[in-house]
């Protein structure tokens, strides 16, 4: 028997009961939610459009594999995988991005390998922060963001910087 299929018929049962216990008008509650939910979709979709052609424009540039040439000399010294600096920098600007290009490492260089390994870190212990703070901040009508962007960056850049040392304890 599979549990599951019977989960969101029961909450639908269980909210409708409830609101007709309580006397309340749910359908005129859910249509002024989705109103607001419009809105709110309105209101993110100019920054969702900037984000999305910004990344396009910042991709297809070259400039991500020219960073890459030139800092590889300096990620040598720091003992870090120029491979994974693209990943690296397409990671706070989109996920779908940065998961291509993850997925084209672990096929190049494998699932086990030290690039493999490191790249899987960094993908799962950081996150999109460019993304997030351009469409959730927008989201809520703040507009001033440049804190939220440095503490943002800089975890990030401890989330791959230690991705790197634990890798490096742990696997190499």
């Amino acid at each position: 028997m599979n549990v599951g299929v019977y989960i969101v018929p029961v909450f639908l049962l269980v909210a409708f009961g409830m609101a007709f216990w309580n006397k309340t008008a749910a359908f005129d509650d859910f249509v002024d939610g989705a109103k607001d939910g419009i809105e709110s979709v309105v209101s993110i979709v100019p920054n969702l459009v900037g984000m999305i052609v910004g990344t396009k424009v910042f991709l297809a540039s070259g400039i991500v594999e020219t960073l890459t040439e030139l800092a590889d000399p300096v990620l040598r010294l720091f003992n870090i995988e120029a491979a994974t600096l693209p990943l690296m920098i397409l990671r706070p600007l989109s996920g779908s991005a940065s998961l291509s290009y993850a997925s084209e490492l672990i096929q190049v260089h494998g699932p086990d390998s030290l690039v493999g390994r490191l790249t899987s870190v960094i993908q799962a212990s950081s996150d999109t922060t460019i993304y997030i703070i351009t469409i959730y901040l927008a989201a809520v009508g703040i507009r001033n963001m440049r804190h939220a962007l440095k503490l943002g960056l800089v975890v990030d850049l401890a989330s791959f910087l230690l991705a790197t040392v634990f890798v490096r304890i742990f696997f190499a």
